[in-house]
C-alpha cells in the first residue's frame, strides 16, 4: 500500500471523525442531556418529573392553547401560502419579482418585531389610530392580545414559508398533464382540483408539518400577545418558570420541552404517514406548466395581491415606524411632536441597548462564519457520500432545527449548569451559552443550500484531480471551496439575518450583560416602553432589508431556490 494512497485514506477518515464530533457535540449530546434529565434526574431512573408534569393542570391548559394555536396558526398559512403560490407560480400576473420580494419578508422579520409591529396598529397608544382621530379610549385592550390575535400573526409569520415549499413543487408540474386536461375542456378550476393540488399534495403536507413544528416552537408572537392576556403556551410556560425558579426548576422545563418536542415529531410523523398513502410521484419532466391568462380578471387580481402586501407589511412597519417618532404613550404624532430621541437613546445612551447590538452582531456573525466553514466538508459528505450512515447523519444536523428552539435552549442549559469536565470552563449565564446554541441549531441553514450546491455542480474537476493525485483536503482548498463558496455564504447570510434578532433561544439563556436584541425588544415592551421597543425594531427591520438587497446582488451566482426572496 502507497504512501499516498494512505495519506488519502487518513485524510478522508479525518474528514469524517471531525464531522462526526461536530454532529455528537451540537447535536446528539444536548438533546440525550435533555431526556437524561427527565428520565434520570440526579443520575437514577425515576419518573417523579414525568408524573409531576402531567398531574399539572396548568401544563394541561398550555398544551391545549399550544395545540389550538399551533393547528389555527397552520391552517391560516396554509390557505394564504398555497393561494399566493398558485397566484404566482400559474398565472400570468406582473411584478412578480416585487411582489414575491414582500411577501416573503414578514418571514425574514423576527416574530416578537412582526408582533410589536402590529400591536402598534391597533389600541389606544396606536400613532395611526390617533393620526385618523379613531383610536379607542385610553384602558381600551388591545384586540390583539387574544387566542385569535396569535394564530393571525403566527398565519402570516409562516404563511411565505408554505408559499416557498409549495411553488417548488409547482415548479416541477408537468405541462404535458395541465394541457392535455385543458385540450379535453376542463376549465382552469377543475384542473386546479383534479390535478394540480392533488399532485402538489406532498408539498403542501410538508409545509403544513414544518409550519405546525414553527407555530408550536414560536416564542415571540404568544409572549407579545399572549402574556399580556393570560394565555400561556408551552414556551411562554416554560419561560415563566424558569425566569420564576432558575436552575431549580430544571428538571420541570425539561419535561415541558420534550412535550413540546413530542407534539412537533408527532406532526412531522402523521406529515410521513400522509405522504405514504398514496404515490406522487411525477413519472416524466418537461417544462414547467404554462401560465394561466387571467384576462379582465388579472387587473383585479393583481390590486388585490397588493392590497394584501399592504395589510401584512406596509400598515404593520408605517406602525412601527410612527410609534418609534412618538414621544410618549398616546401622543399624538404630528410635525411639532415627531422626534428622534428614543432612537438616540437605544443607540448611545440605554446601556444594555448598546450592548445587545455589539453582543447580537458578534454571536450572528460568528455563527454564520462557523457554519459557512462547516457546511462545506459537511454537505461534500452528504451530496456525495456512499456510506448508509449518510442519511442518519442528514438527520442528526436537522434535529436541532427541526424541534422547536425552546427544546435546544434548555438542552443547552442543562448541559452547561455545571463546569465543562477536564477544563473546568463555566460559560453558564455567559454570552458563550448563546453562541453553543446559535451554532448547535442554525448549521443546517447554510448546510442545505450547500448541499443543493453540490448536486449542481459537476464533479468532474475533483474527479480528475483526484486521478492526478491531489489529497482530499487539497482538492477540498483548490477546487471545491472556490465553487461552492458562493452558495455556502449565502446560506451564511440567511443565518446571520435569522440568528440577528433571534428571541426563542436567548430568551431562556440570557443573563446580565449577553443581552441581545431580541431580548431588548422584549423586554422594552414588558416593560412599558414601547416607542423604545419600536425604534431597536424599526433599525433592525432596516437591517433585514439591506442584508436582503445585498444577498440579491449575488444572486445570479447562486443555484436557484437558496435566496427566498429570488423569483
Amino acid at each position: 500500500m502507497s504512501f499516498a494512497f494512505k495519506e488519502r485514506q487518513g485524510q478522508g477518515m479525518a474528514l469524517t471523525a471531525g464531522i462526526v464530533a461536530i454532529i455528537v457535540v451540537f447535536s446528539l449530546l444536548p438533546m440525550a442531556r435533555l431526556l437524561q434529565e427527565v428520565v434520570l434526574p440526579g443520575g437514577r431512573f425515576s419518573l417523579d418529573v414525568i408524573r409531576a408534569g402531567l398531574v399539572s393542570n396548568t401544563t394541561w391548559v398550555a398544551t391545549w392553547n399550544t395545540l389550538c394555536v399551533g393547528l389555527g396558526g397552520t391552517l391560516f398559512a396554509l390557505v394564504l401560502g398555497v393561494a399566493v403560490a398558485i397566484l404566482v407560480s400559474l398565472s400570468d400576473v406582473r411584478q412578480r419579482q416585487a411582489f414575491v420580494l414582500c411577501f416573503v419578508t414578514p418571514l425574514m422579520i423576527a416574530p416578537q418585531v412582526t408582533a410589536l409591529a402590529w400591536l402598534q396598529l391597533f389600541g389606544p397608544s396606536s400613532p395611526m389610530l390617533n393620526l385618523l382621530g379613531v383610536a379607542p379610549p385610553i384602558g381600551t385592550p388591545n384586540p390583539l392580545y387574544s387566542p385569535e390575535g396569535i394564530v393571525l400573526l403566527l398565519g402570516i409569520q409562516y404563511a411565505p414559508l408554505v408559499f416557498l415549499i409549495v411553488r417548488a413543487g409547482l415548479r416541477k408540474l408537468p405541462r404535458e398533464l395541465v394541457e392535455a386536461a385543458q385540450s379535453s375542456g376542463a376549465g382552469w378550476l377543475t384542473v386546479l382540483r383534479t390535478i394540480i393540488l392533488p399532485l402538489m399534495t406532498p408539498s403542501i403536507v410538508g409545509a403544513a408539518a414544518l409550519t405546525f413544528v414553527s407555530c408550536v416552537g414560536n416564542f415571540g408572537i404568544p409572549a407579545f400577545l399572549g402574556i399580556p392576556a393570560n394565555y400561556l403556551v408551552l414556551p411562554t410556560l416554560i419561560y415563566q418558570r424558569l425566569a420564576g425558579g432558575g436552575p431549580a426548576v430544571l428538571s420541570e422545563v425539561a419535561f415541558l420541552s420534550v412535550l413540546i418536542g413530542i407534539i412537533a415529531m408527532v406532526g412531522i410523523v402523521l406529515q410521513d404517514r400522509i405522504s405514504k398513502r398514496r404515490d406522487f410521484r411525477i413519472t416524466s419532466t418537461s417544462l414547467p406548466a404554462a401560465p394561466y391568462h387571467l384576462g379582465a380578471w388579472r387587473l383585479p387580481v393583481e390590486i388585490g395581491m397588493w392590497a394584501l402586501i399592504i395589510i401584512i407589511l406596509v400598515l404593520p412597519l408605517l406602525g412601527l415606524i410612527l410609534t418609534s417618532l412618538v414621544r410618549g404613550y398616546g401622543v399624538t404624532l404630528s410635525a411639532e411632536t415627531a422626534t428622534l430621541e428614543n432612537y438616540r437613546f437605544v443607540v448611545l445612551e440605554h446601556a444594555a441597548a448598546s450592548r445587545a447590538f455589539i453582543n447580537s452582531l458578534y454571536l450572528s456573525a460568528t455563527a454564520a462564519v462557523f457554519a459557512v466553514f462547516v457546511a462545506i466538508p459537511l454537505a461534500y459528505v452528504i451530496a456525495w457520500g456512499k456510506q448508509r450512515w449518510i442519511k442518519a447523519l442528514n438527520l442528526a444536523v436537522e434535529l436541532p432545527y427541526a424541534l422547536p428552539g425552546v427544546v435546544l435552549a434548555i438542552a443547552s442549559l442543562l448541559l452547561f449548569l455545571k463546569p465543562m469536565p477536564i477544563t473546568g470552563i463555566q460559560i453558564y449565564n455567559t454570552v458563550w451559552i448563546i453562541l453553543y446554541a446559535y451554532l448547535a441549531r442554525f448549521l443546517v441553514l447554510a448546510v442545505r443550500p450547500t448541499v443543493t450546491g453540490y448536486f449542481q455542480l459537476d464533479r468532474a474537476l475533483e474527479e480528475a484531480a483526484q486521478v492526478a493525485g491531489a489529497g482530499l483536503f487539497t482538492r477540498m482548498r483548490t477546487i471545491i471551496f472556490p465553487l461552492i463558496a458562493p452558495v455556502a455564504i449565502a446560506g451564511g447570510l440567511l443565518i446571520f439575518m435569522t440568528a440577528l434578532c433571534e428571541l426563542t433561544v436567548s430568551a431562556l439563556l440570557w443573563s446580565s450583560g449577553s443581552e441581545t436584541i431580541g431580548v431588548v425588544i422584549f423586554s422594552f415592551e414588558q416593560g412599558g416602553d414601547s416607542k423604545y421597543a419600536a425604534a431597536v425594531s424599526a433599525i433592525m427591520v432596516a437591517t433585514t432589508f439591506l442584508l436582503m438587497l445585498f444577498a440579491s446582488l449575488f444572486a445570479k451566482r447562486l443555484p436557484d431556490g437558496v435566496l427566498p426572496w429570488r423569483d
